[in-house]
């Protein structure tokens, strides 16, 4: 997960044999040595048979000259490398294994170093009971930094893949851990308090992205479940606490930004949540169908989510909602349909991740028998 890019073949291994082009150069010349000899050898046995005002004189026979040496291929990039690296990686796994890479997963509370063997789990999700200890106290910096080392060393132990070991850390009343004392004075605030209270200062969105993601990759967490795109003005839309409150053309403003700032710190970001949450309500808890026309969409919620993908390039993913928008697909959340994976690619020119939001909620849970769920998730396009 969270990588995506095509990979470009290797460049072809040239072995010298002996009809390399050094050999076949040595071997005209050789002959041509040999000619000119046996020419000469003739025409001084034919004097000897002449008078001396017959004498024949023999042409000189100049050797061709060698051709240049071809040029060695040029070193591979790093992105070659990269990708060359990535076939090698795929082509040692096992089917097993390349499924349970596709999982980005709760921590679990209980044998998580094991779980990673048992499923070959592409990722971790931090969630704020990932950074207490089972008596609920909250774990220390170094504390938190060795359970990470450890999930590493079991994935590396596994598929020698790193692990993605995420969390949500929006700011605001979605924080995770920046809520824990011992690693953060205090909790990050969120997008709309950043705008309202220190909008005039020009660079507070670069500086709160920066911040964050320091902060985070110091404990070993390397993908921040954010931004938020989603445009909401209302203070009575569920999704509005966790936006910037602005329109859509700012709150573009805002996620290209943030996204940038993230890729310069080498930290993974997450715009969520496709194809953009609107009035709708919390599907944590139930279905929401968005009755809104694609038009709208158009206009205003493709718009940060453009920004974030021009922005963050391939170190970027998608997070899919579980709305039901029925200008797109009028039958299956968004996260299970096609139909709008089929717009993150072809409207919004998105070459890289796409994720489902969690498949634990309650808004697809009529389509979790037997795991159905998670095969219509791939089948739908996320990766």
């Amino acid at each position: 997960p969270l990588s995506s890019s095509t990979a470009t073949a290797p460049p072809s291994i040239c072995i010298e044999t002996n009809t390399s082009p050094k050999n076949k150069s040595m071997n005209r010349l050789f002959s041509l040595i040999l000619t000119t000899c046996l020419v000469m050898s003739l025409g001084a046995c034919s004097r000897t048979e002449q008078s001396t005002d017959e004498v024949e004189l023999v042409p000189t026979v100049e050797a061709e000259p060698a051709p240049a040496p071809t040029p060695a291929p040029p070193e591979p990039t790093p992105e070659e490398l990269a990708a060359r690296r990535i076939d090698e990686l795929l082509t040692s796994l096992t089917l097993e294994e390349k499924v349970g890479q596709l999982f980005f997963v709760r921590c679990p509370a209980e044998n998580a170093v094991e779980d990673i063997g048992t499923y070959h789990l592409g990722g971790y999700i931090l969630f704020g009971r990932d950074f207490k200890d089972a008596s609920g106290n909250w774990l220390t910096k170094e504390q938190v930094i060795q359970n990470i080392a450890a999930y590493q060393a079991a994935a590396a132990a596994d598929t020698g893949i790193p692990l993605l070991i995420g969390s949500d850390e929006e700011g605001g009343s979605v924080t995770r851990a920046s809520r824990n004392p011992n690693l953060f004075d205090s909790k990050f605030k969120s997008p709309q308090w950043l705008w309202k209270n220190q909008h005039d200062h020009g660079n507070i969105f670069a500086e709160d992205a920066w911040e964050k993601s320091s902060a985070l990759l110091s404990l070993g967490i390397n993908v921040n479940l954010a931004p938020v795109c989603d445009v909401s003005s209302d203070p009575a839309d569920f999704i509005y606490d966790r936006t910037l409150g602005q329109d859509a053309q700012t709150t573009a403003s805002f996620v290209e930004t943030t996204v940038s700032t993230m890729r310069s710190a080498n930290m993974g970001s997450v715009l969520k949540h496709f194809p953009g949450y609107g009035n709708n309500v919390d599907t944590h808890t139930g279905i929401a169908f968005d009755q809104r026309t694609y038009s709208t969409f158009l206009r205003q919620d493709f718009l940060p989510f453009s920004a974030g993908i021009a922005a963050g390039g391939n170190t970027t993913a998608v997070l899919v909602s579980h709305n039901i928008v029925v200008s797109m697909d009028p039958d299956l959340p968004a996260s299970l349909s096609p139909g709008v994976h089929n717009i993150l690619r072809s409207e919004l020119k998105f070459e890289g991740v796409t994720m489902t939001d969690d498949l634990a909620m309650e808004a697809v849970e009529s389509y979790a028998k037997d795991g159905s769920v998670a095969v219509m998730a791939i089948e739908a396009g996320n990766d």
